[in-house]
C-alpha cells in the first residue's frame, strides 16, 4: 500500500491563471471557486484569471492560494479514496493542509487566511517590513550573523528554513538593506531583499496572534483523517488543542519546511503538491523520494496514472 504525503505551497507561489484549467473543464472546481466567491465576496475568477494587482496582496494571496490548492486537492481525492501518511505545508500552505485533513472546513479555511493576511498586512504597515532571500550561506552562518546583528539593535529573524543554501530572512526592511553586503562577504552568492510588505515568522507579528486565536478557536475542529506536520516543530500533530497553539506560534516563529521533509522522508513513498510546483523544486534539493506536482487537469492525470 502506498505512502503519500501530501504538500501545499505557501505565499509566492500565486501566478495569473492558476487554477483556469480546473474551472474551465471541471464542474467541482467550477463549484468550489464559485463558493468561495460568494462566502468571501471576492471575484476570484478575476482575481486569479485576469490581469490585476490584487493577487499580491496578502490579504487576497492567502486566500486564492488555499483556493486552488484544496480545488486540485478536492479532484485528486475523489478519484483515490486512501488517507495520505501526514500533510504539511509551507507556512500559509499549513491551513491548507490542515483542511485536506477536516480540520479545517473548506470555506472556514478561506476566511481564516483572508482574516490572516488582513492581520498581518496592518501590522506591518506602519514598520517598513520586508524579507530578503539568501542563497548559498548555511545555517550555522546565518544564525551567527543575524544573532550579532540583533545585539546591535537590528530587527533581523530567521523566517524559513526551504533547502540546505537556501533561507528567508525577515525583519524591517531599513535593516535588512544595511545586510546585504554583509551576508555577501560571508559567502552568500545572493542577498535578495523579496517584493513583500509583510515580516512573516518573527516577532513582528507578535499582534496578530490574539486576533488570529479567536477565529481558530471558532473554525478548528478535533477531527484529523491524517496527521499534520507541524511548520514550527516539524513533528506531527492531529488535535485542536495543538493546532491552536502551533498555528499562533507559526506567526512568530520561523518555518520549518526543510526539517518537516527530512523528518518524513523516510517513511514516504511519494510527496504530492497541490496547487503548485515551488516545493517539487526544494524537495529536488531535499528529500530522496519523488515530489509530483498538480496544477492542471494534465498534471492530475498524469499523477493519477502514476499510483
Amino acid at each position: 500500500m502506498s505512502k503519500n504525503i501530501m504538500i501545499f505551497p505557501g505565499q509566492g507561489s500565486q501566478s495569473i491563471g492558476m487554477g483556469k484549467d480546473f474551472y474551465t473543464n471541471d464542474p467541482l472546481a467550477k463549484k468550489m471557486i464559485d463558493d468561495a466567491s460568494n462566502r468571501l465576496d471576492i471575484d476570484f475568477t478575476h482575481l486569479l484569471f485576469e490581469p490585476n494587482e490584487d493577487l499580491e496582496q496578502t490579504q487576497f494571496t492567502q486566500p486564492a492560494i488555499l483556493l486552488i490548492s484544496l480545488v486540485s486537492y478536492r479532484l485528486f481525492e475523489r478519484e483515490v479514496h486512501k488517507k495520505p501518511l501526514y500533510a504539511l505545508g509551507h507556512s500559509l500552505g499549513e491551513f491548507s493542509a490542515l483542511a485536506s485533513v477536516g480540520a479545517l472546513d473548506f470555506l472556514d479555511a478561506l476566511e481564516l487566511v483572508h482574516k490572516r493576511g488582513a492581520f498581518m498586512q496592518k501590522a506591518c504597515a506602519n514598520i517598513d517590513a520586508g524579507m530578503m532571500a539568501l542563497l548559498g550561506l548555511s545555517d550555522e552562518k546565518t544564525h551567527e550573523i543575524i544573532t550579532a546583528q540583533q545585539k546591535l539593535g537590528k530587527q533581523v529573524w530567521a523566517a524559513n528554513y526551504n533547502c540546505d543554501g537556501q533561507i528567508v530572512i525577515a525583519g524591517a526592511k531599513k535593516d535588512l538593506l544595511t545586510l546585504e553586503d554583509t551576508f555577501k562577504q560571508a559567502g552568500a552568492k545572493r542577498a535578495l531583499v523579496l517584493n513583500m510588505s509583510v515580516a512573516s515568522h518573527c516577532p513582528l507579528l507578535q499582534s496578530v496572534q490574539e486576533p488570529l486565536m479567536e477565529y481558530l478557536e471558532q473554525y478548528l475542529r478535533n477531527s484529523f483523517q491524517a496527521p499534520v506536520i507541524s511548520n514550527v516543530s516539524a513533528k506531527a500533530y492531529d488535535s485542536k488543542k495543538e493546532a491552536l497553539e502551533l498555528l499562533a506560534n507559526q506567526l512568530v516563529m520561523p518555518v520549518k519546511y526543510k526539517q518537516s521533509i527530512l523528518s518524513v522522508d523516510d517513511e514516504a513513498d511519494r510527496f504530492i503538491e497541490f496547487g503548485g510546483k515551488v516545493l517539487q523544486g526544494l524537495n529536488k534539493r531535499l528529500a530522496k523520494k519523488p515530489t509530483l506536482s498538480i496544477v492542471d487537469m494534465a498534471s492530475l492525470e498524469q499523477v493519477l496514472l502514476s499510483l
